[in-house]
């Protein structure tokens, strides 16, 4: 059995046993595979992911050593000689078969997906369950230690807007159980992380008024506004605006949230 974790380091696990390549391009290649999982690859993009759209002459036979070397660690010679091992070959190009409970992104995605859809049915409960699930997942940003391509680079960025999306899940999901108390300390980082992230500031306010602190939230607010006028020469957003007028009078609901971009 093979489990594939790439939120965060890249980590191959073959039937409990380390099996992480360590040369660099094959670890590139690897990942590029892992990223359009179950579907063919073709020779020319794994040439372009691996030099950048500058392939040598030699690239054809390259990506065949390193398919090769990939064979020896994902799969036994029997499934190699059997070609039923889950790297395939193909006339132009390869595949990598994996079953989604084998590979951390997909089990995110997937948990995700369902967090949300109980979210929209009103069982913030089950949602906050099934979000902080799938957050686990998650160790760092994906890939972190393989060199991106193109390719790789996009479906990296692709899957941390997934998890920017999955913690504002996570705290409209809490909030709207009454935990704002117990995700100030939580909004706060996530606030300082992302200055300019109008969601996690209104997300902050609107914790901060739910618990009696507004010279706190208002503070929030003014912080954000001077950083978007120096930096973007920007206002605050419409619906960002208007939760400061509910702060200002005391109207701040959990419905606020959705005045925000995001």
């Amino acid at each position: 059995m093979l489990t594939f974790r790439t939120l965060g380091v890249l980590d191959v696990t073959r039937d409990g046993r380390p099996v992480t390549p360590t040369a660099p391009k094959v670890r590139q290649m690897l990942a590029l595979l892992l990223a359009r999982r179950n579907t063919l690859v073709p020779i020319s993009v794994i040439a372009a992911e691996l030099w950048d759209h500058h392939p040598p002459r030699s690239a054809t036979a390259t990506v065949q050593t390193y398919v090769y070397q990939l064979r020896k660690l994902l799969q036994s010679e029997g499934e190699t000689a059997a070609a039923t091992g889950p790297l395939v070959t193909r006339a132009t190009g390869y595949m990598l078969r994996v079953a989604p409970e084998d590979y951390d992104a997909e089990e995110f995605e997937r948990l995700a997906v369902r967090a949300r859809s109980a979210l929209e049915a009103g069982d913030a409960r089950t949602a906050t369950e099934r979000i902080t699930a799938a957050l686990a997942r998650w160790s760092g940003q994906p890939f972190a230690d393989v060199t991106q391509g193109p390719y790789l680079q996009a479906y990296a960025l692709r899957l941390e807007e997934l998890h920017m999306h999955a913690l504002e899940l996570r705290i409209t999901a809490g909030l709207a159980l009454g935990l704002h108390r117990e995700l100030i300390a939580e909004l706060k980082e996530l606030a300082s992380t992302h200055p300019l992230h109008e969601w996690f500031q209104g997300g902050l306010i609107i914790a901060l008024q739910r618990c009696g602190r507004r010279s706190e939230a208002l503070e929030v607010y003014q912080r954000l506004h001077g950083l978007l006028r120096d930096e973007l020469g920007l206002d605050p957003s419409p619906g960002l605006q208007r939760i400061r007028q509910h702060v200002l009078t005391d109207r701040v609901t959990v419905a606020d949230l959705s005045l925000l971009p995001g």
